[in-house]
C-alpha cells in the first residue's frame, strides 16, 4: 500500500544530477551538507555549477550529452520539479583512493570528485530513493541555499519509485562497498544510442533493454502493437462473408506474415496480395520454406460444394504440373463441405481450415513473433486426418505453442523471483529446479528440460535471459534480462 508524504522543501542539486537520478543511472547525490536518513524533499533542478571544472571534465563521457541537454533547458525564471526523494543513507567519504571506484558507479568523473574533495574535508554521499511526481511542479527560481521552500506544502505518495525495493537495495549495497559495475562496456554502448534512439524505434528499444539490464530502469517501454493486427483481426469476418476477393488477399497476406514466400511473378501461381489469381488462377501458392497450394472460399452461410476441391486439383495440375503432387494442399473455407466435397478433399489429402483458425495462427505470430515455427507446423499439414478434421490439427498446434510460451514465461518469472529473493546475481539449474517444481507450474519439467529451456531463453536471438557457461551443463549459471509477456 502506498504511503502519503508531506513535502515542504526541495533539495537543490545540479540539474544533470537530478536527471541521472530520475533515469536511474545513479542513486546518489552530493549535497553540500549531511542529510539525515529518512528525510524527504523534492528535487530542485538548480544551475549549481560545476564551476570547479567545465562540464566535459565534470561528467563522464557516456552521460555528457544528457548533461549538456539538461543544462541547456534551464530557465532563468521558472523551474520544473519532476521528482521527490527520501534519503536512505548518507555516507562521508574522504579517501582519494576510493574516488575512481565511486566515479564508475556515478556520472561524475574521478577528476571532478578529486577537485570537490580538495575544496571540502568530506564528500557527502546521500543514497536517494527517488519517486516521480504525477505532474511536474512549477515554481520560481531561487538562487541560493541547500534547501528551497516550496510555494506551498504538497502531499505525494511513494507509488511511483524509479527503482524497485530489490533493485535499489542492490545498487545501494554496491555503492556502500564501492563495487565496480559489472558491464561498463554496455554503458558505453548505451551512450552511443542516445542520439539514435530519438529517431530510430529499434535503437530506442535496444536502449531501453540495455538500461533495464544495467539496473537503470525497472520496465521496458510498452511495445506498440503490430500494426498488421488491424487487418489480421478481420480475417474471420471477411471469410464469413461474400467478399471472396477480399478474403483471398487476406489469406495471401497471412501466409506472408507467417513467413512463407514465393519468388515467381506469374499471377496464376502467386502470393502477391495485390495481384490475385482471378479466374483461372490459383488462389495462393507458396514456394518456401515448403510448397503450399490452396483455394479460398468465403461464404456467408451456404455449404461448400465439390467444385471447390475439384478446382484446386484442376488448377494445381495446370499451373504447377508435376510440382502439384509435392505441395501441401489447403482449402481455406468458412462453410461446411457437402458430402461430395468432403470425399474429394479427404481422398486428395487436402486440409480444410477455417478463417477463425487462420486468424488465431496469424495473431499469435504477430503478438509473439518467434513463436510460430513453420517446420514444426509442416507435419500437421502433411499427416492424416485430412478434410475438415485438419482444422483440429492446426488448433492443437496453436494450443501447443501457447502452452510452450506459458512454460517459458513461468521459467523466467521463477528465475527473476529467485534472484530477487536470494540477492544472488546468477542461478544454477539445480537451485531453480526446486523453486520451479514448488511454484504450481503449468507443466512439470525435468532438470534436463529446464536447462534446455533456459539455454533457449538465453540465446542472443531471444534475449530473455543471460548465460555464463560452465565446464558442464550443471555448472551453467543464468541471469534474468527481461520478461516474456503473454497476451491473455
Amino acid at each position: 500500500m502506498s504511503k502519503s508524504i508531506l513535502l515542504q522543501t526541495a533539495l537543490a542539486l545540479p540539474n544533470p544530477d537530478i536527471e541521472a537520478l530520475i533515469q536511474g543511472r545513479m542513486i546518489v547525490a552530493m549535497p553540500r551538507m549531511f542529510l539525515n536518513p529518512g528525510r524527504t524533499f523534492a528535487l530542485y533542478p538548480a544551475n549549481l555549477s560545476v564551476d570547479l571544472l567545465s562540464g566535459d571534465r565534470y561528467y563522464r563521457s557516456h552521460f555528457l550529452p544528457v548533461a549538456q541537454n539538461t543544462l541547456a533547458v534551464l530557465s532563468s525564471e521558472k523551474v520544473l520539479i519532476k521528482a521527490w526523494a527520501r534519503c536512505e543513507l548518507c555516507q562521508m567519504l574522504n579517501d582519494p583512493e576510493s574516488l575512481e571506484a565511486l566515479s564508475q558507479l556515478t556520472v561524475w568523473t574521478t577528476e571532478a570528485l578529486n577537485q570537490t574533495l580538495l575544496e571540502k574535508p568530506y564528500l557527502f554521499l546521500a543514497h536517494l530513493r527517488v519517486y516521480l511526481l504525477p505532474q511536474p511542479l512549477e515554481m520560481p527560481v531561487h538562487h541560493s541555499g541547500n534547501f528551497v521552500s516550496l510555494p506551498k506544502s504538497r502531499t505525494v505518495t511513494d507509488s511511483t519509485p524509479v527503482l524497485s525495493d530489490f533493485l535499489f537495495a542492490k545498487r545501494s549495497q554496491n555503492l556502500k562497498k564501492l563495487e565496480p559495475p559489472e558491464h561498463p562496456e554496455l554503458e558505453e554502448l548505451q551512450s552511443a544510442l542516445v542520439h539514435l534512439s530519438t529517431t530510430n524505434p529499434k535503437a530506442k528499444q535496444l536502449d531501453a533493454e540495455i538500461k533495464k539490464f544495467l539496473g537503470w530502469s525497472e520496465k521496458l517501454p510498452t511495445a506498440k502493437p503490430d500494426i498488421d493486427l488491424d487487418w489480421i483481426k478481420t480475417i474471420a469476418q471477411i471469410g464469413n462473408s461474400s467478399d471472396g476477393n477480399g478474403f483471398e488477399k487476406l489469406v495471401r497476406k497471412s501466409f506472408i506474415k507467417l513467413g512463407f514466400a514465393n519468388s515467381n511473378n506469374k499471377p496464376e501461381a502467386s502470393l502477391d496480395p495485390e495481384s490475385t489469381g482471378g479466374a483461372g488462377g490459383l488462389d495462393f501458392y507458396c514456394e518456401t520454406p515448403y510448397q503450399v497450394v490452396g483455394e479460398c472460399k468465403a461464404t456467408k452461410s451456404e455449404t461448400v460444394a465439390d467444385g471447390t476441391p475439384a478446382q484446386l486439383i484442376k488448377l494445381g495440375h495446370k499451373h504447377l504440373q508435376e510440382q502439384y503432387n509435392c505441395c501441401i494442399k489447403i482449402i481455406m473455407a468458412a462453410g461446411q463441405l457437402n458430402r461430395h466435397a468432403k470425399q474429394t478433399a479427404i481422398g486428395n489429402h487436402m486440409n480444410v481450415i477455417r478463417p477463425e483458425t487462420l486468424q488465431k495462427l496469424v495473431e499469435l505470430k504477430a503478438k509473439q513473433p518467434g513463436s510460430i515455427d513453420l517446420l514444426e507446423l509442416k507435419p500437421c499439414l502433411e499427416q492424416q486426418p485430412f478434410g475438415e478434421e485438419a482444422d483440429a490439427k492446426v488448433n492443437r498446434y496453436i494450443d501447443d505453442v501457447r502452452e510452450k510460451l506459458k512454460v517459458r514465461s513461468h521459467v523466467l518469472s521463477i528465475l527473476k523471483k529467485y534472484l530477487e529473493t536470494t540477492g544472488s546475481k546468477r542461478a544454477s539449474v539445480d537451485s531453480l529446479s526446486g523453486a520451479y517444481s514448488m511454484s504450481n507450474p503449468p507443466k512439470q519439467l525435468s532438470r534436463e528440460e529446464l536447462h534446455e529451456i533456459l539455454v533457449e531463453l538465453s540465446s542472443p536471438l531471444t534475449g530473455y535471459a543471460g548465460r555464463i557457461k560452465g565446464d558442464n551443463l550443471w555448472r551453467d549459471r543464468f541471469y534474468f534480462l527481461r520478461d516474456l509477456l503473454l497476451d491473455d
